[in-house]
């Protein structure tokens, strides 16, 4: 038999692991639901047509066809490499039952063909909200979902997050108010920043943009400028340059920073970073990125912005602004660091105790009424000595065992601190920070859900 090796780029988590990323996905549901957003999930598969967009996106869409198929038949359907495109479907799918404005949050996996590498996988998890509207969409939307998503990723026990935020028609406006020949590809060229020297950038801009070395060179000075409060509209205006578009822009990103002030902490800030462009050509208005101290090796671990036209059937527009947060690239590096991890293997509190096998439906009865009352449990495998039930619990990260006396009384040990008491199966519960598994900081262990460790 052919040795079994893990497929790279397809991660899989062991139980504990897996706590981590269940207890993540439950908090960020909570707040998602807290604020409103409705929870859909978005079919596997696509049509190509709507998947490939003829960029370097279609090199990594994976494609799904019969093993059976006939030789040379075409593929006609590709597996989603993210969930804005299937989102956008069923807009144009539901819109005659959906009320608008539609709020949605997604969390589920996407697929893409790319090198895997660590953040980067092949399937992975999302939790992307939007706020999508049919014909028009208000602004106070744009500070509304930066805002959901600053208190969502707040409740997480994650390294210091910082949201870094833009505005399109700030930097179009600048752009344009320059004199630059070539808006589009100056913000695609500016996208870079992130991965090449300022020099190269420039002469890019002179080389791809039309821009002169003087207009390059401004450019370069509004993308230094990134700031925690609204002073950012007085270092623009300093530059000189005036356009009507690139004034909307200042307010606009003004509103979010202002918007946000009270929701950050110092785990999470909102700063105004006018580098961030996104060269994604869709966005519209507000842009912006998401990264995790410590982890910037990562690049961005979320991000999102406005989109005026996220659909349109030809006839009515349905403009939109969301979020989109990487639950595996954010999760998995911090599990394999240890950052993160898992307070036990198993669901179950308490193990059982089994005496010897005749006395096993006693114990099933002491779990059945343990169960009735919401306590996770389990009935030792077998009914070895008293102290190996103990190792086979500690081992699974179980707290307690319970003992069933001769007497019909019963004793539940809390084997991390060797403290034995009486206790009523009908009536006993655990501590509510060893109800269920929960996730465990480095250094530190509250014993609390996810989403009370702030």
């Amino acid at each position: 038999m052919a040795k079994i090796a893990p497929l790279s780029g397809f991660p899989e988590l062991l139980p504990e692991q897996r706590v981590v990323e269940r207890e993540i996905i439950a908090s960020l549901s909570r707040t998602f639901e807290l604020h409103g957003f409705a929870n859909i999930e978005t079919r596997v598969v696509e049509p190509i047509d709507r998947l490939a967009k003829g960029g370097e996106i279609d090199k990594e869409i994976f494609v799904l066809q019969r093993l059976a198929a006939e030789p040379g038949a075409k593929a006609e359907l590709g597996m989603h490499f993210d969930l804005t495109v299937p989102f956008a479907r069923y807009v144009l799918e539901n819109a005659g039952k959906l009320e608008f404005p539609f709020r949605r949050y997604q969390i589920q996996p996407a697929w893409r063909g790319e090198r895997p590498q660590e953040g980067r996988y092949r399937q992975f998890t999302q939790a992307d909200i939007d706020i999508v509207g049919r014909e028009g969409l208000g602004f106070h939307h744009d500070v509304e979902v930066v805002r959901v998503m600053v208190e969502a990723l707040g409740a997480l026990p994650l390294p210091p997050l910082s949201f870094q935020v833009n505005n399109r028609k700030l930097i179009q406006g600048f752009y344009r108010g320059l004199g630059i020949a070539d808006v589009t590809n100056a913000i695609k060229v500016i996208d870079k920043l992130d991965k090449l020297p300022a020099e190269t950038v420039a002469e890019q801009l002179v080389e791809q943009a039309g821009a002169t070395v003087e207009q390059a060179q401004q450019c370069l000075k509004l993308a230094t400028i990134r700031v925690g409060d609204t002073s950012f509209v007085d270092q623009v205006r300093a530059l000189g340059v005036q356009d009507d578009l690139l004034e909307e822009g200042l307010a606009e990103l003004a509103a979010v920073i202002e918007g946000c002030a009270d929701a950050v902490s110092d785990r999470v800030r909102v700063e105004a970073n006018l580098r961030i462009a996104r060269g994604l050509d869709y966005y519209t208005g507000t842009v912006l990125e998401v990264f995790m101290a410590g982890y910037e090796r990562l690049k961005s671990v979320g991000g999102g912005g406005r989109y005026d036209a996220l659909a349109s059937d030809g006839k009515t527009t349905y403009p939109g602004v969301g979020v989109s947060f990487g639950v595996s690239r954010t999760v998995i590096p911090l599990i394999a660091d240890g950052v993160l991890s898992g307070s036990r293997k198993v669901p179950s509190a308490v193990l059982i105790a089994v005496t010897d096998e005749g006395e096993r439906p006693t114990s099933t009865a002491i779990a059945a009424a343990l169960r009735a009352r919401g306590v996770a449990c389990e009935v030792s495998a077998d009914a070895a000595k008293f102290g190996k039930q103990i190792r086979a619990a500690e081992r699974r990260g179980i707290p307690f065992v319970w003992f069933a006396q001769a007497d019909g009384s019963h004793q539940v040990k809390d084997i991390r601190s060797g403290d034995q008491e009486d206790a009523d199966p009908t009536v006993w519960t655990p501590p509510e920070a060893d109800g269920r598994a929960h996730i465990v900081v480095a250094g530190q262990d509250t014993g609390s859900p996810v989403s009370r460790m702030r």
